[in-house]
């Protein structure tokens, strides 16, 4: 099998030289190796200047079809890869190699190739001509998309039987410079601290060319453009041309005078060739880190300030500094110490956050009487280490003056509080103690001071206005509420008669001994007890108490006392411990249920002891199993007989019942309230159907209403007072109607019933008034009527009357239908 290559062929160990390796479809020497089976065909060389013919790949003479016996094949000729250049500009389809087989002169070949750009994606884009076996490329290629192509090249007869072996085809795309270098961002930061030694590492920048970097293509160098600022020189920093790393090359970095330097770095392919290269630029931002190169300096040598005397958190003076370092980091923060000047710790200096001074505050009281002025040696330093090499400053030390102002002391107590002993009871006018005050200022100012009292709780104690000596006023007690801890405390005013006055207190606090001033008392004061218990299975537990203390309490003696004669006979007393006792009846002793007033006498320990006679009153009652009192042994048990007992339970019965009798009468009165009819029936009230609003009527005549009849007049007497007389009942009297007064607006207070009752009455002696059964009557028509009088009229129910037309008016006269019309008998 021979191959040929666009560049050029070879023949084997035969090495092209590197310049012709670099062209591609140049005119180039052909060399076609024709390669049978046993032998090899005779070479030739031709060189062809201008137009070379396409190179030719031959097949393998020892196809699948050779009828010759089996013999030693030699050795395959290597087929070169073929070298396509990319973007290349056509004519497309651009023709790559001819491919052909030795059999094609015997029978019809049929060419054909495979692959990832042939019959895979992306397809077509390399094709061949299936009888002249040229294949050719049918777009132009992109290396950064793909670098080269693996096809095989296959013959097959025109049935479609291979008649020679595949061969592999290498398609390389050989780059071009056609990307430019690409910085990853277009501006980098970058820091270096200030006064750094030429050579110290700033920062790196990196660059990607998309083109082949085992090629000059691909190969980047890096170069700096510019630099802004050029102090103190234009070229304090340089950049590895291959690497990107930028680095100083010239001493003299000072953040205080340059903080920040911008760099414009350029990268450019083809090894830096500016003249076949391709360029990008990026810019670096390089910021100068401080570092405490400054010392702190105070601005003046001396500071003075004044202090009042006990004065605490006042700020004297301020201490102001000058740094040039950044502001507001460790290198600028200032540190304040007082080395000397104040070894009791009175003043302090701290730094104001924002200002970077140095407040002088004192934070203890400082006394005029003891030190008059007070001389400081101050340093300051920052809160970060000076850099090496860097010298402190003389200006950081100063001194400062501070002078105390007196004031005005108050007086103070040496003792306070001051502790006193005495035993309670000391009668009033006792002098118990003295207590004084002093004056700070006495060597300064001559001042009097004055007593008073300012809290005094039992209100026990006086003191003397001008030494202090305190007396009782009343009798100490050790049992008050006043007391807490056996102690009593009272607290006093001491005043002096500076400008402005200034006073001290104190505090007196006097404890209290105790003396048997106080007899034991006996807790409960009542209880119960069952009327019949065993012995010694039923008792009341005592308990002794005492307002004083041990030795004047327990142990308490119990014991009932001779009179009575009653009182022990039935009951005893018996010691459980020195505060308890138990209080019982005596074995085979029953009382009646009840209430008993049983007297105890009980003696404490004091000397001498003091004795207290109690009276516990105990509630005999029955008792069930439990030992607990039954509900009726517990009425019974409060002195009230059976027959109290009874008229009570009665009594309650009785009022149960009565009210039972009252709630049953009210909801029964109710009851009848809601059934009572009305007096006047709804349909035949005048005045409802008078004021009805919808009724247009027959006109004004219809409406002239004589309403004074529904008015009740202010007096009925002149009515009721005439005399009764024969009346006519179907006609209007001749007489002058009556006048009745107009009826006020505002309701008659009297009751409704009553209101109609004295109407009826007014209108039945009214001669002038229509007739008693006629009240509903809403005209009056006149007399003489033509059509006579109703009750003229008879009824009869024989004759040839047809009332049968009565059926065609309507429901209405259905029973006058029914009365009266023409309906079968039953």
């Amino acid at each position: 099998m021979s191959t040929l290559t666009p560049s050029c062929w070879l023949s084997d160990n035969i090495l092209l030289a590197a310049k012709a390796l670099k062209l591609c479809f140049a005119p180039c020497v052909v060399l076609q190796v024709a390669k049978k089976e046993g032998e090899v065909g005779e070479r030739s060389e031709k060189k062809d200047v201008f137009q070379a013919p396409p190179p030719v790949i031959m097949f393998s003479g020892s196809g699948l079809n050779s009828s010759k016996g089996l013999r030693r094949q030699k050795r395959d000729w290597v087929i070169p890869p073929i070298n396509v250049a990319e973007n290349s500009r056509g004519p497309f389809p651009q023709m790559l190699v001819s491919i052909r087989s030795d059999q094609d002169q015997d029978i019809s070949i049929r060419y054909s190739i495979t692959g990832v750009g042939a019959d895979q994606p992306p397809n077509e884009v390399f094709n061949i001509d299936p009888v002249l076996g040229k294949m050719f490329v049918t777009k132009p290629l992109d290396r950064e998309h793909r670098s080269s192509y693996h096809l095989r090249a296959h013959a097959v007869d025109m049935n479609g039987n291979q008649v020679e072996n595949p061969i592999d085809l290498y398609i390389f795309v050989i780059d071009m410079n056609d990307n430019r270098p690409e910085f990853k961002n277009q501006v980098y930061n970058g820091s270096v601290d200030e006064g750094s030694k030429p050579g110290t590492y700033v920062m790196h920048l990196s660059a990607f060319d998309a083109d082949d970097n085992t090629t000059a293509n691909g190969m980047v160098r890096y170069r700096i453009l510019s630099q802004t600022p050029h102090s103190p020189i234009p070229n304090m920093f340089t950049i590895n041309s291959e690497t990107g790393d930028i680095v100083t090359v010239a001493p003299g970095l000072d953040r205080e005078k340059v903080s920040q330097y911008t760099i414009i770095v350029q990268a450019t392919d083809m090894e830096g060739n500016l003249n076949f290269g391709l360029s990008n630029t990026a810019t670096a931002i390089i910021t100068v880190t401080d570092i405490n190169d400054n010392p702190p300096m105070l601005t003046s040598k001396t500071f003075t300030a004044e202090v009042p005397e006990n004065r605490v958190d006042v700020v004297l003076t301020n201490l102001t500094v000058i740094d040039a370092d950044q502001p507001h980091s460790p290198n600028w923060n200032a540190i304040y110490r007082i080395i000397s000047g104040d070894p009791s710790g009175h003043f302090t200096i701290r730094t104001d956050p924002i200002t970077n001074d140095g407040m002088v505050t004192v934070v203890k009281p400082v006394d005029f009487e003891m030190n008059h002025a007070f001389m400081l040696t101050v340093v300051v330093s920052n809160q970060a280490h000076l850099a090496s090499g860097i010298q402190s400053s003389l200006q950081s030390t100063a001194g400062i003056t501070i002078s105390v102002q007196d004031v005005n002391e108050p007086p103070y107590f040496p003792t306070n509080p001051k502790h006193i002993r005495f035993e309670e009871g000391v009668p009033a006018g006792t002098s118990l103690t003295t207590f004084s005050a002093s004056d700070p200022d006495q060597l300064q100012m001559q001042q009097t001071i004055r007593y008073s009292k300012l809290t005094d709780p039992a209100d026990w104690l006086s003191i003397n206005r001008t030494n202090g000596q305190i007396v009782t006023t009343a009798m100490l007690d050790r049992e008050s509420v006043n007391v807490k801890n056996n102690i009593y405390e009272a607290t006093f005013l001491a005043t002096d008669n500076g400008f402005p006055a200034a006073s001290g207190t104190g505090t007196l606090q006097i404890y209290l001994i105790d003396i048997n001033d106080n007899p034991p008392v006996l807790i409960p004061r009542e209880s119960q007890i069952c009327e019949r218990t065993n012995r010694n299975a039923n008792g009341v537990n005592i308990t002794a108490a005492d307002a004083d203390t041990d030795p004047n309490a327990g142990p308490f003696v119990f014991e009932l006392p001779s009179f009575p004669t009653n009182i022990r006979r039935n009951w005893t007393i018996s010691r459980i411990s020195g505060d308890y006792a138990r209080l019982g009846l005596r074995y085979q002793i029953y009382l009646e249920p009840g209430v008993y007033e049983v007297p105890v006498v009980v003696s404490d320990s004091g000397n001498p002891p003091l004795s207290n006679k109690s009276v516990i009153k105990v509630k005999v009652c029955p008792c069930d199993e439990n030992g607990d009192c039954t509900t009726l042994g517990a009425v019974a048990a409060t002195g009230l007989g059976t027959g109290a007992i009874i008229s009570i339970l009665i009594c309650i019965i009785i009022l149960l019942s009565m009210v039972l009798l009252f709630v049953v009468w009210i909801k029964r009165r109710e009851k009848e309230r809601q059934t009572k009819q009305l007096l006047i029936d709804p349909e035949d009230d005048v005045r409802d159907n008078i004021l009805k609003y919808d009724e247009e009527g027959g006109g004004e005549e219809d409406q002239d209403y004589d309403l004074s009849q529904l008015q009740q007049p202010d007096s009925l007497e002149h009515i009721i007072s005439k005399p009764p007389a024969v009346r006519r009942v179907d006609e209007r009297p001749i007489i002058p109607e009556s006048q009745y007064p107009i009826r006020p607006v505002v309701p008659h207070p009297g009751d409704i019933g009553d209101f109609i009752h004295e109407g009826l009455r007014a209108a039945d002696n009214d001669p002038t008034a229509p007739p008693y059964d006629s009240l509903l009557v809403f005209d009056y028509e006149g007399s003489g009527s033509t059509a006579g009088s109703v009750s003229s009229l008879n009824s009869s129910s024989t004759g040839d009357q047809d009332y049968d037309y009565l059926n065609d008016w309507g429901p209405r006269f259905k029973k006058l239908a029914d009365m009266y019309g023409g309906g079968d008998d039953d």
